[in-house]
């Protein structure tokens, strides 16, 4: 362990000492530097800040409408396939299944008005998972109880969003 220890100690004095006499022979030949009121500049990095704001504010309907409404369906799905009702089961899936892709045309919506490109791929990431949910219905066919509904909606809404989600925190 010492020896080990030694050899990063003596490396990173090297590493420093060759850092140094490199710095010292290239000012030695580099011409002039030029005063900094000169330099040209970078410009600053964009700021997306209030157009994310924006589409933050318009994604939050996905909370209060489309995920409680597909949340609805899927508790009635539940409810009818307890029941044994078959016909009631297959519209009510049918129904989450619609929802589920009004939540994925939302987040492509909202989020393709967002200025910053990553932001604007994390909706088209979270709009794709919602739809393969959609389409492959897993999710759904794995929700045969209020139970088993109740302790992995809120996984399965995390897994969805948790896209977007880093964008509009507070």
């Amino acid at each position: 362990m010492r020896r080990a220890l030694l050899a990063v100690l003596a490396g990173s004095v090297l590493l420093t000492g060759a850092a140094c006499d490199s710095d010292a022979k290239s000012t030695e030949a580099a011409p002039e530097a030029t005063p900094a009121s000169t330099a040209p500049s970078s410009p600053p990095p964009p700021d997306y800040t209030a157009n994310t704001r924006t589409v933050c504010g318009k994604l939050q309907s996905l909370y209060s409408v489309e995920m409680r409404d597909f949340g609805a369906a899927m508790g009635k799905l539940v409810t009818y396939r307890e029941a044994k009702q078959k016909a009631e089961a297959t519209k009510a899936e049918t129904t989450a299944v619609t929802e589920l892709k009004q939540v994925a045309a939302k987040i492509r919506k909202e989020t393709s008005a967002a200025q910053n490109p990553e932001f604007k791929a994390a909706g088209l990431t979270s709009a794709a998972k919602v739809d393969a949910s959609a389409v492959n219905k897993a999710y759904i066919k794995k929700a045969t109880t209020l139970k088993v509904l109740n302790s992995t909606i809120e996984g399965q809404f995390k897994e969805w969003l948790s896209p977007v989600a880093g964008y509009c925190a507070a």
